[in-house]
């Protein structure tokens, strides 16, 4: 009786390990490193700087990082510690933007990547090259095709089973979490006159985007970026593959939520680099987090202080899906030995 006890309870575990595969677990998570990121010439126009990071995305044909500051200048290629790799400018002409606000970005895999602009709600789609410029009215799309000011898209993140799809965060007035697909096609002509605050211009692709859920549920004060779990390996023929990651920047805090809007596992980065804001998220292979955070804003920092690259690591590693079935099989015979062996 001892034995088949033990064995219901060792196999009752292995379940419990099958269904810890649904969800990321944010709990299992801690604070790893800190990078200061290269400031490429500050705030001048023209070049890339280092001082505002605002989104994050992973690359993981190339193993490194792309990021952007909310100074909308470029887009920065850097290591896994921070070490700038290649920079590559924005050309803004005939886009209509004219804040250049640059709060979301996405790698699409072979040196694509696509960038949102938080108040016209576009996003732009180019092919990175080190040391040249993106041309951003050559590919575009309008999600919402209306300004919104400093309320706009806050994160874009993208999944690329199945074909390929988006999804977006507003940061407020009201939140939203928007899905689905976008195609891009190059601008058909001048935006119209808005007096200084920006409009589309015609032309561009197609959004066929719609709400997964009503993010006021959540209590987040804000939406910062959003990350897909969809090319997290441990999740992979699971549930928590559609499982997405929320920054807050006015919470201060990173949720694991379903698409139904049901918070799963949460991190408080209360003290997390507390001075600086912190703005974009992404999420690697291993199920390593990336963050990347505006330089400190006390006040008391000294001069030339940069943004910083964030790394969480979990403390112990998911085993893989098909892992749970080889374990479970192994309690069984482990086991069944043991029940030989007193038999005999």
């Amino acid at each position: 009786m001892k034995i088949k006890q033990l064995l219901l309870a060792m196999l009752a575990a292995a379940c419990g390990l099958a269904q810890a595969g649904n969800s990321l677990n944010l709990a299992n998570y801690q604070f790893k490193a800190s990078y200061a990121l290269d400031l490429l010439g500050g705030t001048t126009a023209g070049q890339i700087s280092g001082l505002e990071a605002s989104a994050v995305s992973y690359a993981r044909d190339r193993g490194t990082l792309f990021y952007v500051g909310d100074e909308g200048t470029g887009v920065v290629e850097i290591s896994l510690t921070g070490q700038t790799l290649g920079k590559m400018a924005f050309n803004w002409s005939g886009t209509g933007s004219t804040k250049h606000d640059t709060e979301g970005l996405a790698y699409l895999g072979g040196g694509v990547l696509a960038l949102s602009e938080e108040r016209l709600q576009d996003v732009y789609r180019f092919s990175f090259v080190d040391g040249g410029r993106a041309q951003l009215k050559s590919a575009f799309v309008s999600i919402a095709n209306n300004a919104v000011g400093n309320n706009g898209i806050e994160g874009l993140a993208y999944d690329a089973r199945n074909g390929g799809s988006f999804i977006t965060v507003k940061q407020q007035e009201p939140q939203n979490v928007l899905a689905g697909s976008l195609s891009f096609a190059a601008a058909t002509g001048n935006p119209p006159s808005t007096s200084g605050h920006g409009s589309t211009p015609p032309g561009g692709g197609v959004a066929a985007m719609s709400s997964l859920f009503n993010p006021s549920s959540l209590g987040l004060s804000t939406l910062s970026d959003v990350a897909s779990l969809s090319g997290v390996d441990s999740l992979v023929g699971t549930a928590g593959a559609d499982n997405l990651l929320l920054l807050s920047l006015g919470s201060r805090k990173l949720v694991e939520v379903n698409r139904q809007g049901q918070v799963l596992s949460s991190f408080d980065l209360s003290n997390v680099l507390p001075n600086n804001g912190i703005e974009g998220v992404t999420i690697d292979e291993k199920g390593t987090i990336y963050l990347v955070a505006e330089q400190d804003q006390s006040g008391l920092a000294l001069p030339g202080v940069k943004s910083q690259l964030i790394v969480l690591s979990a403390m112990a590693p998911v085993p893989e899906p098909s892992s749970y079935a080889l374990m479970a099989l192994g309690l069984v015979g482990l086991l069944g030995a043991v029940k030989r062996r007193r038999d005999a």
